[in-house]
């Protein structure tokens, strides 16, 4: 039975890392593929000589976000239409037009718009910290969360986590594997995700990690070949992003994991 999923997500990028590879499995199967985001990144870093004179960082990651769903076979890309928040506690988190300081009511009622329209069956969001605790990731959680609620067809919502036990294991061997020089990210220090026994949905995408890196790599004002993410060789990429986890709320955690976002499967 073909189904649809809508994808929430807070800036250009975040797609392709927390959930490209359910995106590209999702469309392979023959499935909707919906993907909203709630600002265009406009306060993402980027490095000199990237964007093109006069070019705004904004119309930029607009343009990568909808090559990089090409890649991974969305059908249709949303933009929610407030503006980048920045880090926790920066004076960008209330300026006006934030998404951090939207209503919730207010941008619930436009996610909730694509969710009718859509007759979605799955929306993904993330976990109430945001994964990390970045605020337009934590309103993310909220928004979608009330517009789920009040869908004409509620959706099942799956939050969208970081396993954070998975990462340490990478984490003990990834210096071996991993050019001379390049940064390896504190898991611990980031406050990055969750621990495993909390995870009810486990979905393997290993055969969609070429997909999913290819739509990393589309997101390149971001996300610099040399970074971490991209630099690390097939093999470790293939283990370190093969896998993606998720929250299904109401469920409860323990025994063994499902492996899908439809039907439980």
């Amino acid at each position: 039975m073909r189904r649809t999923i809508v994808s929430f997500h807070a800036h250009p990028d975040d797609e392709a890392i927390t959930t490209g590879g359910v995106l590209a499995r999702a469309a392979a199967e023959g499935h909707r593929v919906v993907l909203a985001v709630a600002t265009r990144g406009e306060l993402g870093e980027v490095a000199d000589g990237v964007l093109r004179p006069g070019e705004a960082l904004s119309e930029r990651r607009v343009v990568e976000t909808h090559r990089a769903a090409e890649i991974l076979g969305v059908h249709r890309v949303e933009f929610l239409g407030y503006r980048d928040s920045g880090m926790m506690g920066e004076p960008t988190n209330d300026a006006p037009g934030s998404f951090w300081s939207a209503h919730v009511g207010e941008a619930a009622a436009r996610l909730g718009a694509i969710l009718t329209e859509e007759s979605a069956d799955v929306l993904t969001v993330y976990d109430d910290r945001g994964g990390y605790g970045h605020p337009d990731h934590i309103q993310v959680h909220r928004v979608g969360i009330a517009a789920a609620e009040t869908a004409g067809t509620p959706p099942v919502v799956f939050e969208a986590v970081v396993n954070r036990d998975h990462i340490r294991r990478l984490m003990a061997r990834a210096p071996a594997a991993l050019p001379e020089g390049t940064e390896v990210p504190d898991v611990d220090e980031m406050g990055l995700g969750v621990p495993e026994s909390v995870i009810t949905t486990a979905v393997d995408v290993r055969d969609f990690v070429g997909l999913k890196r290819a739509a990393m790599a589309a997101h390149a004002s971001q996300i610099d070949h040399s970074s971490f993410f991209l630099a690390l060789p097939e093999d470790p990429f293939r283990e370190a992003f093969g896998w993606e986890w998720f929250v299904r709320r109401g469920a409860r955690p323990g025994g063994r994991p499902e492996t899908w976002l439809f039907d439980g499967g």
